[in-house]
């Protein structure tokens, strides 16, 4: 018997065949979850499922069957069957994003995650994290400016503060001396009063 021919090296190579044929081949069935919010995703758990305009309902099974049961998009979120349908991009990383469901395995990389091009027919990068990380170092920048900002303009206020409680003072001060010229006059028209 030859060497690697036994009966466990022939089932180790098919299993092995047979991933390669599999890993590379997009699967055509859309994931019955795909393109919901997950804030929504209660409202999909029920066995039948009401179309969210009430015009009637759909079995789960039908729910991302790239056929369009409700005109309003409700039973197909992950496939672009229905025109009025919303496909939820999560986003991991960055910020998630609600999009025309006709936008779904167009050949165009709507989502950072790649998650709206699922059917394989391109392959799209997850750039989520990039992207987040673009958006947090801008916000952080303006984060940075405005703290400057808020910086000088308290600085300002302080030494406005400053500049008028020294004018306060410098009020009080003058209305002192004021009076005390008025009371000093009082008492020299008095004495003039009496001398005359």
């Amino acid at each position: 018997m030859m060497k690697g021919f036994g009966l466990y090296s022939v089932y180790r190579q098919a299993f092995l065949l047979l991933g390669l044929f599999t890993c590379g081949v997009p699967a055509f069935s859309t994931p019955a979850m795909l393109g919901i919010d997950p804030q929504e995703k209660g409202y999909y758990e029920s066995k039948k499922i009401m179309c969210k305009d009430g015009s009637k309902s759909f079995s789960r099974d039908r729910l991302n069957d790239d056929f369009c049961d409700c005109a309003d998009g409700t039973d197909e979120p992950g496939t672009s069957a229905c025109p009025e349908g919303k496909f939820y991009c999560t986003n991991t990383g960055h910020a998630p994003i609600l999009m025309s469901s006709s936008r779904v395995n167009d050949g165009i990389c709507d989502c950072c995650d790649g998650s709206d091009e699922y059917y394989g027919k391109i392959r799209c990068p997850n750039t989520c994290r990039k992207a987040g990380k673009v958006v947090t170092e801008k916000l952080l920048e303006k984060f940075l400016v405005n703290k400057e900002r808020f910086s000088i303009d308290k600085q300002e206020r302080e030494h406005a503060k400053r500049k008028f409680l020294s004018e306060e003072t410098a009020l009080r001060s003058t209305k002192q001396e004021d009076k005390k010229l008025k009371d000093t006059i009082q008492k020299l028209k008095g004495l003039k009063e009496k001398n005359q």
